[in-house]
């Protein structure tokens, strides 16, 4: 179970999305591991992630005080790796997204070769994780499935909000800004990259996926259907 198991879309959607995991297990195998979970997200930077996550102090790209109305305009949107490496301060849950599924097997290959004593996750289509796995020559301990949304769907978002909003596991990335933000891009007031970087700041934990935000804001700009 991780924070990421309910991230909506069908399983060809994620062929862009793959979110690696490390955690250690309280009472198990805690002692030292800042150092080891430091280790896990500086040997994903080679990889290219597309955003690195450190579930205490948020991702790549964070939100600043440092505001003025022409700060929309003018920020840098460059995702800032080294920061989130160098401000691990404490044991908690980290994460490397990458937007490929040859990124994401190197990188578990690379991950598994450490054998750095911690507990690996890999949110994904269950095939694209199973590909992940036997790319490393390891086999899949178990696998989470979301059930998806029961009750009065009708009263949900459309589905492009809904895949949008659902990559922040927290819930930080509220519907209303997800349709702002298509909105805006339709009109032609911000790029897809630009809209999806403004809601991957609002992601507390670093596993929003700056790229298959902007495809999807793209596809639904354009007046593409899912």
């Amino acid at each position: 179970m991780t924070n990421t198991l309910h991230r909506f879309g069908t399983s060809d959607s994620f062929h862009d999305d793959f979110v690696v995991f490390a955690i250690a297990s309280r009472g198990k195998n805690e002692q030292d591991a800042l150092p080891r979970l430091r280790k896990f997200l500086e040997m994903a930077i080679p990889f290219g992630p597309v955003n690195l996550g450190d579930a205490r102090n948020g991702g790549a790209l964070r939100p600043s005080k440092q505001m003025n109305p022409t700060s929309h305009w003018n920020r840098d949107l460059a995702p800032d790796f080294r920061a989130v490496v160098d401000g691990l301060n404490h044991i908690t849950t980290v994460a490397a997204v990458f937007d490929s599924r040859v990124k994401a097997e190197d990188f578990v290959k690379k991950v598994k070769a450490a054998d750095l004593g911690l507990s690996i996750n890999i949110s994904t289509s269950v095939d694209g994780a199973d590909q992940c796995c036997h790319a490393a020559g390891i086999p899949r301990h178990s696998v989470g499935y979301s059930l998806g949304f029961e009750g009065k769907t009708d009263k949900l978002p459309n589905e492009q909000v809904l895949t949008v909003m659902t990559m922040c596991g927290h819930g930080m990335v509220a519907q209303s800004l997800a349709k702002k933000m298509i909105d805006w891009v339709k009109e032609g007031r911000r790029t897809p990259e630009q809209a999806a970087t403004y809601m991957q700041r609002f992601c507390s934990c670093g596993v929003f996926n700056p790229v298959r935000a902007a495809r999807v804001i793209r596809e639904a700009a354009e007046g593409h259907q899912h």
